[in-house]
């Protein structure tokens, strides 16, 4: 399978590369989770344990620098691997910014839901996966070749929405449970849940952006093509 170039998508995926050999290269990947991760206790002001407190980036930028942040070869190689694969083609349908700001606020999202569930902990969060779930909530709407129906009152693109989204919360809730129950790292399951769900509500109006750009370049070509609006 040929993808898209998806120069934006290429642009996060080797900054966040950089970042990663770098901190892996310079043994302070510990340090880094705490000066840029989010934790989730720096939003209630809460006081944290010695060894936390220290050289904090202001936590309104953490979630972005939380996903420059990963914890070994495997996590950033898949992780990588979804950003690559997902956000090319969500690009090539959206365009940069649109999916620049898929990116971002599914970051925040993701930061968001982490807080809301373990608003006391003081655990950095690091990794992209929250923001890259957002580019795969667009990718899995956009590219979804299951056919659904209304629901009485409710149109089918809102049942799609919903289905989508509860089949991600339980594959994730299911993942979650395997990776705690085998007593390997614990994944952010929240995080990945509230980027994902950022993706699925962000398509639709970034779409109408995305095409009411298309029809304005079109309308501005018809009128200079046509000499009604000299320059």
């Amino acid at each position: 399978m040929t993808l898209p170039p998806g120069r934006t998508t290429n642009f996060i995926a080797l900054v966040t590369l950089a970042v990663f050999i770098v901190t892996e290269m310079g043994g302070f990947v510990d340090r880094a989770a705490i000066i840029g991760g989010f934790i989730p206790a720096r939003v209630g002001g809460a006081v944290l344990p010695p060894g936390l407190g220290w050289t904090w980036l202001p936590l309104v930028v953490t979630p972005l620098t939380t996903t420059l942040l990963h914890g070994g070869w495997l996590h950033i190689g898949f992780n990588l691997l979804m950003l690559l694969f997902c956000g090319r083609q969500v690009e090539a349908v959206l365009g940069r910014w649109p999916t620049i700001i898929l990116y971002v606020v599914g970051a925040y999202a993701a930061a968001a839901a982490q807080w809301a569930v373990d608003p006391s902990g003081t655990s950095p969060m690091i990794g992209a996966s929250g923001a890259i779930s957002a580019l795969m909530g667009t990718y899995a709407l956009l590219y979804s070749q299951r056919n659904v129906r209304p629901l009485g009152p409710i149109p089918a693109s809102v049942i799609r929405v919903l289905w989508l989204a509860a089949g991600w919360i339980v594959l994730q809730t299911l993942l979650g449970f395997a990776m705690f129950g085998g007593g390997g790292t614990q994944i952010a399951v929240a995080a990945h849940v509230g980027g994902f769900i950022a993706g699925l509500l962000l398509t639709r109006p970034m779409l109408r952006w995305r095409f009411r750009s298309f029809r304005g370049a079109a309308s501005s070509d018809r009128r200079d093509n046509s000499g009604s609006w000299p320059g």
